[in-house]
């Protein structure tokens, strides 16, 4: 039973959040933030701690946490309002895994033929007061009961009870050495870069901070500097640490070259602009990357 007092967020039961984030069929960035606010209300008032799929404490690619948060949060809310494509899929591979899902959506966004069997909560596009109180408060009693059922009834199934007997999707886990480790990294986020850069796909905001910056290409561009800093950092390591010794990647030299070739970036004012901001982003996240590397040893 999930207790209703106040609880430290590490002893919550985790409930990933998949939806929109970016405009999308006239709705901007602001309305799907008012959005997420009132799912993490709700899920923060059924006992659970509320996380976009997409946010990780550590420094990974990003698909590898999405894929891994899909399977392991032991309850999702997916908002299906618009009906992103970022957001159909991942609804997709959470099914498949037939865990715990509960979608939402609002009422200009129509059914989909694939998931119209499961139960949607709806809300009102304009976030009505009235409206969102009784929403909110469906959405935790759904939250709470079908966490339960879950954990009560053996032959609890999401989804794939629609179809016959199917088996779910599991993901296997591999142990790799510190090297097998690191150049496995390196080398998914080298495909994911020339990936982007061939195809000009714009970057995804993640969970953490998001902020406006101005630019060369117009106000109010979306720039997620965590995730800026930590690609940048990658990237430095993709370039020059394959053929290097561990204790060459641990050395001052080493570190003040990488921070040189990021701060001397062309584009790189777009996304820092105070010197203390860069100097304590950079120390942080690079110290992140090497006790990971350490750890391996």
């Amino acid at each position: 039973m999930i207790e209703e007092k106040k609880q430290d967020k590490s002893e919550k039961p985790c409930c990933g959040i998949i939806m929109p984030i970016s405009s999308i069929d006239g709705c901007d960035e602001q309305h799907w933030v008012e959005v997420m606010n009132i799912i993490s209300e709700s899920i923060e008032e059924a006992g659970f701690h509320a996380k976009l799929v997409s946010y990780t404490d550590e420094a990974t690619v990003i698909q590898k946490t999405i894929i891994q948060n899909l399977y392991e949060n032991p309850i999702v809310v997916c908002d299906v309002s618009g009906k992103n494509p970022n957001v159909m899929f991942e609804l997709g591979m959470r099914l498949a895994f037939d865990k715990p899902t509960i979608i939402i959506k609002d009422y200009q966004t129509s059914y989909s033929f694939d998931t119209s069997p499961i139960e949607h909560l709806e809300y009102p596009r304009d976030l009505r007061f009235s409206k969102i109180v009784v929403f909110k408060k469906d959405l935790k009693d759904k939250i709470k009961a079908t966490y339960k059922r879950s954990n009560e009834d053996p032959n609890y199934t999401a989804f794939l009870k629609h179809f016959g007997k199917i088996t779910a999707a599991k993901l296997d886990s591999t142990e790799l050495s510190k090297e097998d480790f690191i150049i496995t990294e390196l080398q998914e986020l080298k495909k994911i870069m020339i990936r982007q850069e061939l195809t000009k796909t714009k970057r995804t905001p993640s969970a953490v901070t998001l902020r406006k910056s101005t630019t060369s290409n117009g106000p109010g561009k979306i720039i997620d500097t965590e995730m800026e800093m930590r690609r940048r950092i990658h990237e430095q390591l993709l370039y020059s640490s394959q053929n290097m010794a561990l204790s060459d990647l641990t050395s001052e030299n080493f570190k003040e070259w990488v921070y040189t070739q990021i701060v001397s970036s062309k584009s790189f004012g777009e996304y820092f602009t105070n010197q203390a901001e860069i100097s304590a982003t950079f120390n942080r996240i690079f110290s992140e990357y090497i006790d990971r590397f350490l750890e391996k040893k």
